[in-house]
């Protein structure tokens, strides 16, 4: 097959060898316009051969290099390509994923994860020896996919412009590739291959009782029971295998477990499995089956046989809490373009039946495509492996969504604080070794730093289990535990490549199986210039576990509020609880390695941790240990003490005997301000001289001083005398009354009788109480009787203000209010005396009460 106009034809495999799939026929093309653009976007469904059959046809004089997102995917599509070569995996194809690879001199199309291909960019930009990179599945939009294209299209552009690059999608939506893929102006070519598929009838079948949303990674177990019973009626219904979809290896763990007794095999598929497991579930079997699959069955791979599609309608993502610092896994429903693609598995060999456990109003209602990862997910290692490439912030790359701002600062400062990246976001030496860890760099920061503390071989067990989503237990000290006794193949393998990248020697550490740290050789620490084995020996499983996960996650080092509690405060200010049956309840310090918050919740929820003491949460968060000397308000009165603290976390209080008086002048006026006035003393004289003052400063305005709460509070150091009160309760000692005075400028506080008297004669000869709680109108309250002949109410404010009265019946009782004495004399008095003096006859009531004398006394009693 012709391997592209103007390089040498190497025919790996025949045309007509090639299975009969939609892609063949467009090989032509796609090597042509690769040819001629040097970069395109293949749009092929799933199913269509544009994993295993493009590759082949574009085998050259250089390698192919065929990225995949996930692991399962790219020792699948290698040797489903070796089979088509009738060849062994490693031959002419081979494979390369995290701890595995099978390559040769001879192979020529090398299948490889995201994240490996950025590693290998990070080392050698050119890509030495590779003419073709193919960036499968690119619609799934990985941070790892998004990125590598980035650097390739900037590896295209400055080092190796004849470099090749195809971007393959399963869906239609292919405008944002191309436009990012081409230049200016110009989108790269997109190519489109058409699935021939068989009909899928799809059939809504929603849970018979109400289903609670899923929380964080908890999915409601009526839910799986639906999955479960789905599944049954699909067997019953339809021949053929049946593939299910659920979000997460616990969830397909349960269904399996409702499927017992079926007639059919019951087959787990997921990226933690070992390759031998998911090769079980990828091959035809002698009877019919049920493949439980996760996202991993969506488009990359082909599952044989299936004419059934259960989808549970649930998937797993990465989500970034970034004001509390938590990121983990969490389950979401499906996109609709995710379910049509689970659809069409059923559709693959022949007539197919999608079972959708959700109703067609619920489906309507789903988001239209996938959220790209960068959007939400947690920019750590992102940040980094941009700073590796000499771009912190790619401010210069071609992504096909920008970092959000705020998540990208957030990351940085991790990598900052971890000593990965310097004050400008250039990669340091450290960053360099972490990166080189292939771990998410807290995970790399508690490797390297937790081998000298606890052995290599013990830290890297820790790390295996940490970089693990799918323990089932709280307790991480259990899980390393358990990990160890069941010594799978996997997990001897990440455990012998975690402990080579703790060695400058990876031959010192590569032999062996994982063991105990026990029972680990004595000279192995020493050999990887770590700790010695006997000191390292000496700390304890469930402490060693709480260092390592401390030194990840630093800020999430909690203490427990109270004794016996399962209620924490993490070092970061997050509050946290354990589970109700968690076996860790009790326990005063945690390292907690996993923690989600719902929306709305008050607190998170800790999904995995270790014990900690109090010693060893000092050393891996001495970042955060700070020593403060606080005087000022606290908690509703002043405190002066010593507060040692660990973030958030208090240790240590000590009260300060001898506080500077100017700092404890400070913190009252500062709870005074917080708390307001009612922390004065307000008695009545001194709320009747306020309420004269407040009635000057509404009459004249300037100089009398606004004394208003506001205005008080405003610039209470100028008026208020503090003496040698230290605490709140002194607070209630202080003469407010003179303090008020002393606000009054002495250019007018002279003429507050004046202005503002406290009170007012009335004809009887009495003095009166001038009412001043409305500033706007002052008021008097004076017996009918003791105001005959007065003619005109009296005025306040140099005259400006009319005094309101208020004129009372004999029993104190308002029977008039008015402001106008000689309209009331005239209109209102002859109808108040005439409803008055029977009922009062020992008071005067005179027909003129112009004329007649005032009085405060009553009649002589006739005899």
């Amino acid at each position: 097959m012709l391997a592209g106009i103007g390089k040498t034809v190497r025919v790996l495999i025949p045309a007509d060898a090639l299975p009969d799939l939609p892609v063949r026929d467009l090989l032509p093309e796609v090597t042509a316009t690769l040819a001629a653009a040097g970069a395109a976007v293949l749009v092929a469904p799933p199913g269509t051969g544009k994993t295993t059959l493009v590759p082949l046809a574009l085998a050259g004089p250089g390698r192919v290099l065929v990225a995949e997102p996930r692991r399962v995917a790219a020792r699948a599509a290698a040797r489903r390509m070796a089979a088509l070569l009738g060849e062994q995996v490693g031959e002419r194809v081979g494979y390369a994923v995290r701890g595995e690879r099978k390559v040769s001199r001879q192979t020529v199309v090398e299948v490889v994860t995201t994240g490996l291909l950025l590693r290998r960019l990070q080392r050698d930009p050119e890509l030495a020896g590779t003419s073709v990179v193919i960036l499968d599945e690119c619609h799934e939009r990985h941070l790892d996919s998004d990125l590598a294209l980035a650097f390739l299209i900037e590896v295209r552009g400055v080092l190796r412009p004849e470099l090749q690059l195809l971007a393959t999608s399963a869906t239609a939506d292919s405008d944002r590739l191309a436009a990012v893929l081409g230049e200016t102006g110009r989108p790269a070519p997109v190519i489109t291959a058409y699935a021939r598929t068989y009909p899928v009838e799809v059939l809504w079948s929603p849970p018979p009782v109400p289903i609670a949303p899923p929380l964080g990674l908890r999915v409601d177990p009526k839910l799986l029971d639906h999955v479960a019973a789905t599944t049954r009626r699909a067997l019953a219904e339809g021949d053929g295998d049946v593939l299910v979809f659920l979000p997460g290896a616990r969830e397909i763990d349960t269904v399996a477990g409702r499927l017992r007794g079926v007639d059919a095999e019951v087959l787990p598929l997921h990226g933690r499995q070992s390759g031998a497991a998911q090769d079980a579930a990828l091959r035809p079997g002698p009877g019919r089956r049920v493949v439980l699959a996760t996202t991993i069955a969506e488009s990359s791979l082909t599952v044989p046989g299936v004419r059934s599609v259960v989808d549970g309608g649930l998937s797993r993502v990465p989500r970034m809490d970034h004001s509390r610092g938590l990121g983990a896994l969490v389950t979401v429903a499906v996109s609709r373009s995710s379910a049509v693609q689970r659809a069409g598995r059923a559709g693959r060999e022949a007539p197919g039946r999608a079972y959708r456990c959700w109703s067609q109003a619920q489906h309507d209602r789903l988001a239209a495509q996938p959220e790209p990862e960068i959007a939400a997910a947690d920019l750590t290692g992102f940040a980094l492996d941009l700073a590796l490439w000499g771009d912190p912030g790619g401010a210069g790359l071609a992504l096909p969504d920008p970092p959000p701002a705020g998540a990208l600062r957030a990351a940085v400062a991790t990598l900052h604080d971890l000593g990965a990246v310097d004050d400008e976001g250039r990669v340091t030496a450290r960053g360099r070794a972490l990166a080189g860890a292939g771990l998410h760099p807290r995970l790399a920061r508690a490797l390297l730093d937790g081998a000298t503390l606890v052995g290599a071989r013990r830290a890297a067990e820790i790390i295996a289990v940490l970089d693990d989503p799918g323990s089932t237990t709280d307790d991480l000290v259990r899980a390393v535990r358990q990990a160890r006794a069941a010594n799978t193949a996997p997990w001897r393998a990440e455990v012998r490549r975690l402990t080579a990248a703790t060695s400058p020697d990876p031959a010192a550490t590569t032999a062996g199986p994982a063991a105990p740290p026990e029972t680990a050789a004595p000279g192995e620490a020493g050999r990887a210039g770590r700790a010695t084995h006997s000191a390292a020996a000496r700390i304890p499983d469930d402490l060693a576990t709480g260092l390592v996960v401390g030194l990840a996650f630093p800020e999430r080092v909690a203490l427990a509020r109270e004794p016996g509690a399962r209620e924490y405060l993490m070092a970061g200010g997050t509050a946290a609880d354990l589970p109700p049956a968690s076996a860790l309840a009790g326990t005063p310090w945690l390292a907690v390695a996993s923690a989600d918050r719902t929306a709305g919740a008050r607190t998170a929820r800790i999904r995995s941790a270790a014990p900690l003491d109090e010693d060893t949460a000092r050393e891996v968060a001495a970042a955060l240990y700070r020593e403060d000397t606080e005087i000022g308000w606290i908690d509703g009165d002043v405190v002066a003490r010593r507060v040692q603290r660990l973030g958030a976390i208090t240790l240590t209080t000590r009260r300060i005997a001898d506080p500077k008086p100017a700092a404890l002048r400070e913190a009252l006026f500062t709870g005074l301000r917080a708390t307001g006035l009612s922390l004065l003393t307000w008695s009545r004289a001194t709320e009747e001289l306020r309420a004269r003052l407040a009635f000057a400063h509404a009459a004249l305005g300037d100089p009398w001083p606004d004394v208003s709460d506001e205005a008080l509070l405003a610039d209470a150091e100028d008026w208020l005398d503090l003496g040698t009160a230290r605490r709140r309760a002194d607070l209630a000692k202080l003469d407010v009354a003179s303090a008020l005075r002393r606000r009054v400028p002495w250019s007018v506080a002279g003429r507050l009788n004046d202005v503002a008297p406290e009170r007012l004669p009335v004809p009887s000869g009495s003095q009166v109480r001038v009412d001043y709680s409305d500033p706007a109108a002052p008021v008097l309250a004076v017996k009918v009787q003791e105001a005959f002949g007065w003619k005109d109410a009296p005025r306040l404010a140099d005259g400006r203000v009319p005094v309101r009265l208020h004129l009372l019946s004999p029993a104190g009782r308002p029977v008039a209010v008015t402001s106008d004495l000689a309209s009331f004399w005239r209109q209102g008095y002859p109808q108040v005396r005439a409803e008055l003096r029977g009922r009062y006859p020992r008071h005067p009531w005179p027909e003129d009460p112009l004329t007649a004398p005032p009085t405060r006394r009553l009649n002589p009693r006739s005899r």
